[in-house]
């Protein structure tokens, strides 16, 4: 049996060592597509998983012919497998969750009406009733979704939420650097009035642990520096960031021959802060134009030759 319609939907997962998830998840996006009443295809993104997630998929092919995998050489990050999964994708419409189930496919319908209520291009999850713990992951959540509204512009209260759906022509060709999925959507140049936000509901993870951390939000704030850059231009930008830290590392020699503690401080500073965002430019060019996952092999569909 093999898919003969080209689907209206595609259900991107990001999994990396979700054994124990990933089939239970894929159940659940089965029943509540079908129920929707239109074609439809998942693409499981397995990235790098070292325990049984993919045989645990595996297991489903050969029952299940909407269900694509594609098994990653390598593990590339939430952003290399969800540019995977855009690339694959074949659906107008294209939804993505995290592998971990924490997301409800139960709430796509409720994404799905407002996006085209709304006419926006992008429909973003927003958890208001987080299951996890206030100090390490839900307060620094919080802090780094409102550090990145005031600097894209793009005032999304819940950009860490894997649950999305957006128009194919927002994410096709999208080449994310690994981390720059935090950005979402406003990376893919979504404007403020693009977009619309729907309360969802926040599982809790079933089995194995979180990839996540309180040092994300370090990460987040590093790479911010370079967001607005990026939204703009970053291949002019990165030869302008170079000369700039080199100007930098010049004020600071001149700082220690001249004795200016000022000079050599502000030289210091502004130089670090130049090569932050320089080396940021740098990732994300790099990623336009040499890519930013290899597919290792393709199971089901993709298989077939669809």
């Amino acid at each position: 049996m093999s898919i003969t319609v080209a689907p209206t939907f595609s259900v991107v997962v990001p999994v990396c060592n979700e054994q124990g998830n990933a089939a239970p998840l894929c159940e659940e996006i089965r029943e509540v597509m079908s129920a929707i009443g239109q074609p439809f295809e998942m693409i499981f993104v397995n990235d790098g998983s070292t325990d049984g997630t993919l045989q645990e998929l595996q297991r489903i092919v050969a029952s299940e012919p909407r269900l694509r995998i594609l098994d990653l050489d390598g593990n590339f990050g939430e952003a290399g497998a969800l540019s995977a999964g855009f690339q694959a994708a074949r659906g107008d419409l294209v939804v993505t969750m995290d592998g971990d189930g924490q997301n409800d496919p139960h709430d796509i319908p409720r994404l799905l009406e407002t996006l085209e209520r709304n006419g926006c291009r992008v429909v973003s999850g927003w958890r208001q009733q987080r299951q996890e713990g206030l100090l390490l992951r839900v307060l620094p959540s919080r802090i780094a979704n409102g550090i990145i509204a005031v600097v894209s512009r793009v005032p999304v209260h819940d950009n860490g939420c894997g649950l999305k759906i957006y128009r194919r022509l927002v994410v096709e060709g999208a080449a994310l650097p690994r981390g720059w999925n935090r950005f979402l959507p406003a990376i893919l140049g979504v404007k403020a009035d693009e977009v619309a936000e729907v309360p969802v509901s926040d599982r809790r993870r079933q089995h194995g642990q979180s990839h996540y951390g309180i040092d994300r939000t370090l990460v987040v704030i590093r790479d911010l520096l370079a967001l607005r850059f990026i939204m703009a231009n970053p291949r002019r930008a990165e030869p302008l960031l170079a000369v700039v830290a080199v100007a930098a590392a010049l004020g600071c020699m001149l700082g220690v021959w001249r004795v200016s503690e000022w000079l050599l401080s502000a030289s210091a500073v502004v130089g670090i802060i130049a090569l932050l965002i320089w080396r940021n430019l740098r990732r994300f060019n790099q990623a336009q134009r040499h890519g930013v996952f290899r597919v290792r092999r393709e199971y089901g569909a993709l298989e077939k030759g669809k």
